[in-house]
C-alpha cells in the first residue's frame, strides 16, 4: 500500500551522505520528460549528474541513471541491499517506494555526482522523494487532477500539496500553461515560506536553435520548464549553450508517444504508437496526437488499453476512443517493487471503451495475454495504425516482451528481428 510520510525516509537516509545539489520536479504530467531534458542539459554541460524517475519501465534499476546511464544491476543490488539491511536492524518499516528512494541516494552518494534530477513519486509534501537536503531548484510540472484520494479532490488541493517540495529562498519553476488557480495557489505558498516562483519561458536563445514544429505543444512546455530549471541551477562559468541543442535533439523518452516495432511478436511489419497516458491530460495530449498524426487518411485506430484500478476511465476515454475504432483490454501483470498497484479487469476497460462509442463486435477481451492482444489488434488493424495506452505499467510489459522477444531471436534463432 501507499503510506505517505517523511518519518521513516528520513530515518533511513540519515546516514547517507547527500553533498550534491538537487533539482526536484512535481506535477501531474511532464515530470519524466522535464527530467529527461534537464539531465541531458546537465550532462552536455559536463556536470556528473545522476537522475531517478518512477516507476522504472523495464527492470527495477532502470530509474535510477548516471550520466545518462541506467546504473548497472551490481550497482544497485549492492545498494539497496545496504537499505534493506539499514530498515530491518532499525525496524523502520519503510515502504517498497520509500526503499527505492533510499537506495537511489546511496548510489548517487557512491558515484559521487555533483547534481541530482529527481522526480517525485506522488504528490510532493509527503512524498518520499523530499527528504532531499540540499535543492538548487524545485518545479512543478503541469497539474491536473490524479491521485485525489491521497492529494485532494480540487486542483486547488493537488497544488498545495504539489507546491510542498519548495524551500525557502530556493526558486521554483512553474509551468506557466497552468491554469490560474493553480497559479495562485503555488505563489501563495511561496510567498509564505520565503520565496520566488519563476514561470517557464520559451523566450530564450536556447530554444532559437530548435524548431517548434519538432516538438508536440506539450513537449515544448516540458522543455521550457527543463531549460528555465537549468538556467537556474547551472552556476558554473563556462556557457554550454552550444551543446545543449544537440543533447535535447537526441533525447527518447520511453512510453512516452514512442514508435516502436512489435516484428517479434506478432509479424506485423507497420510501427506502432506506444504511450502511458494514463490521466485525463495526458489522454487529452495524446488524443491530439493521434487525430493530428494517425487518424488522416485511417477510417479507424485499434488500441490496446490497460489502466490501474480506480482510474476514471471515462474521463481518459472520452479524447481517444472513436465509434469506429477497435479495443483490446488488458491487464498488465505484478509491477515489480510496487505490490499496491492493481490493473483494472478488462471487462471494466471494456465497458467504458463500448460507453465511449466503440461498438461491441469491435471490443476483444485479452485477459492477460499480451502477445495475445497485439497479435488480435495486429489481424484487425489491417496494417492501419494501433495505439498502446492507458498505463505506464502497460508500456512497461510492452517493452520487456518485445525485449525478451528479441533476446530469443538472437540467441535460438540466430538473428536479430
Amino acid at each position: 500500500m501507499i503510506e505517505l510520510g517523511l518519518a521513516r525516509i528520513s530515518r533511513l537516509v540519515q546516514q547517507t551522505p547527500q553533498p550534491w545539489k538537487a533539482i526536484h520536479v512535481a506535477g501531474t504530467n511532464g515530470k519524466g520528460s522535464i527530467c529527461a531534458y534537464i539531465s541531458a542539459m546537465l550532462h552536455a554541460s559536463g556536470v556528473r549528474c545522476g537522475r531517478f524517475n518512477s516507476p522504472h519501465l523495464v527492470d527495477r534499476w532502470d530509474c535510477i541513471a548516471v550520466d545518462e546511464q541506467a546504473v548497472q544491476e551490481s550497482v544497485f543490488r549492492k545498494a539497496e541491499n545496504l537499505v534493506t539491511r539499514r530498515n530491518q536492524a532499525e525496524d523502520i518499516g519503510a515502504s517498497e517506494f520509500e526503499l527505492l528512494t533510499a537506495t537511489a541516494l546511496e548510489v548517487f552518494a557512491r558515484e559521487k555526482i555533483e547534481m541530482g534530477v529527481i522526480e517525485v513519486g506522488l504528490g510532493g509534501r509527503l512524498d518520499a522523494t523530499n527528504v532531499l537536503r540540499n535543492k538548487a531548484v524545485t518545479v512543478i510540472s503541469k497539474i491536473g487532477l490524479d491521485h485525489q484520494s491521497f492529494l485532494g479532490n480540487t486542483i486547488e488541493e493537488i497544488a498545495r500539496e504539489k507546491a510542498g517540495i519548495m524551500r525557502p529562498g530556493v526558486p521554483c519553476v512553474l509551468d506557466k500553461s497552468n491554469s490560474p488557480a493553480v497559479q495562485r495557489v503555488v505563489e501563495e505558498y511561496a510567498k509564505e515560506i520565503g520565496t520566488d516562483v519563476i514561470l517557464s519561458s520559451t523566450e530564450s536563445s536556447f530554444l532559437d536553435e530548435l524548431s517548434q514544429e519538432d516538438f508536440e505543444p506539450h513537449q515544448w512546455e516540458n522543455l521550457a520548464c527543463a531549460y528555465t530549471a537549468f538556467h537556474l541551477a547551472y552556476t558554473k562559468l563556462e556557457s554550454p549553450l552550444h551543446r545543449l541543442a544537440p543533447a535535447i535533439q537526441g533525447i527518447n523518452w520511453p512510453g512516452r508517444l514512442q514508435t516502436l516495432d512489435i516484428r517479434s511478436v506478432t509479424g506485423r511489419s507497420e510501427s506502432v504508437l506506444l504511450d502511458g497516458a494514463h490521466n485525463a491530460q495526458s489522454a487529452q495530449v495524446l488524443g491530439s496526437y493521434v487525430d493530428n498524426r494517425l487518424r488522416k487518411g485511417a477510417s479507424k485506430v485499434t488500441w490496446v488499453l490497460a489502466s490501474s484500478q480506480g482510474k476514471e476511465l471515462d474521463e481518459i476515454f472520452r479524447p481517444l476512443l472513436r465509434s469506429g475504432d477497435c479495443v483490446a483490454a488488458i491487464e498488465f501483470g505484478p509491477v515489480d517493487g510496487m505490490p499496491w498497484i492493481q490493473a483494472m479487469p478488462a471487462p471494466e476497460i471494456l465497458t467504458a471503451a463500448s460507453a465511449a462509442g466503440v461498438d461491441a463486435t469491435q471490443l476483444y477481451n485479452a485477459g492477460s495475454n499480451l502477445s495475445g492482444s497485439l497479435r488480435w489488434a495486429t489481424t484487425v488493424a489491417a496494417g492501419g495504425p494501433i495505439v498502446i495506452a492507458g498505463s505506464l505499467y502497460l508500456a512497461s510489459d510492452v517493452l520487456r516482451l518485445l525485449r525478451d522477444a528479441e533476446n530469443f531471436n538472437r540467441r535460438i534463432l540466430g538473428y536479430s528481428s
